[in-house]
């Protein structure tokens, strides 16, 4: 059993071994933290096993550097690209001697020209990764780094003279109809299908026309991402035709091999952006990228522009989180004109109501100061 804390009288002991990849590497702990709140028995638990994995991965008296620790790390490949530029700069830093507020120095200083998201997203995010990784967080109290704030985000933007953050037009049916009459069939057939279902672009180009689709039964499969398991979804049947008349297509360099195959012939993300650019120049139509004409097109479409149940939306579009999908995937759209329509809505019914117009005006201030002496 894992090293945890229990209360024996007024303090707290800790029982169990010190594990590491799920094996024992210690005799069995009973022992006194010292400590009389929970908080503190658990910080002991963590810096105790923090000292004996040391220990056993380096020998006593060793303390693990940040290099070290990236290489027990299993690193995605983006996470492994961020990771080069730290590990330059904190290599030989002890793991135990770094501070949240070291972290976002350091983010400001390899990136000095690039946006507070830039700063939490390639140097915040994966330092936090890797610490929490050795420490076991669930153990005891992760490693935190406050994030930055608004005010900082501007002032950044400032200095740097480029505003982040800038808001994306989500795609709609018009743009999608212009867009197809001079898109390639396969960037035609992508872009509809990442907007009827919410896929992102890098799980709609993992899409292997035989394992993601049961076209003679209506189902297409949208490959797992971001903690989500794969989810097949009924599409609609112009969908179905379009993708039945797909052919087989390989991305480019690729074996001929049914492994290789995929349904819209790309090798990755990036691949269809040539043409998809291309598209938009001669539908003279405004650049909407892949993300936005997608999952934000969905998004904007079902819970604005056709406002249904949130929850249908979210569960069909792989939104665990329906509050996440209404804060970042709708957007303003119409503004003025909205609250102009509503404006004379409910003018109109009180007109009705009072039958007095609005063009009837107030009592004049030379007027009204009279009526007050009269008074």
């Amino acid at each position: 059993m894992p090293l945890e804390p229990y209360k024996r009288g007024s303090l707290w002991w800790a029982k169990g071994r010190v594990e590491y990849l799920g094996k024992p590497i210690t005799e069995y702990y009973r022992c006194s933290t010292g400590a009389s709140e929970a908080a503190g028995a658990w910080a002991w638990c963590r810096d105790e096993e923090e000292r004996r994995i040391n220990e056993h991965l380096l020998g006593a008296n060793r303390t693990l550097t940040f290099a070290e620790a990236v290489m027990l790390y299993p690193a995605n490949p983006k996470t492994a690209t961020y990771l080069i530029p730290i590990v330059e700069e904190w290599g030989k830093k002890l793991l135990s001697s770094i501070a949240p507020k070291d972290v976002r120095a350091l983010a400001q200083k390899i990136y000095p020209d690039a946006s507070t998201d830039t700063w939490t997203r390639q140097v915040i995010t994966p330092v936090r990764a890797v610490i929490n990784s050795f420490r076991d967080s669930d153990k005891g109290e992760a490693f935190r780094v406050k994030g930055f704030s608004k005010q900082e985000r501007i002032k950044q933007d400032k200095r740097r003279g480029k505003r982040s953050r800038i808001k994306r037009e989500p795609g709609s049916w018009e743009w999608l109809l212009k867009f197809r009459q001079h898109a390639p069939q396969r960037h035609a057939a992508l872009a509809l299908t990442m907007f009827v279902t919410g896929a992102r672009i890098s799980q709609a180009v993992q899409m292997h026309p035989k394992d993601h689709c049961k076209l003679d039964e209506g189902l297409i499969c949208i490959p797992g991402a971001k903690g989500h398991e794969d989810r097949w979804l009924p599409i609609p049947a112009e969908l179905v035709e379009e993708l039945k008349a797909l052919p087989l297509m390989w991305p480019r360099g690729a074996k001929r091999t049914d492994e290789n195959l995929r349904l819209f012939g790309f090798a990755d993300r990036s691949s269809p952006r040539k043409g998809w650019t291309k598209a938009c120049k001669e539908a003279e139509i405004p650049f909407i990228p892949f993300h936005a004409a997608g999952r934000h097109g969905f998004g904007q479409e079902m819970n604005v522009r056709q406002s249904i149940d949130e929850k249908a939306a979210g569960e069909f579009g792989g939104w665990a989180d329906t509050a996440l999908m209404k804060r970042t995937y709708t957007h303003a759209e119409e503004v003025a004109g909205k609250v102009h329509e509503a404006f004379y809505r409910g003018l109109r019914e009180a007109e009705k109501l009072t039958k007095i117009s609005l063009s009837a005006g107030a009592i004049p201030y030379k007027s009204r100061t009279k009526l007050k002496k009269k008074g």
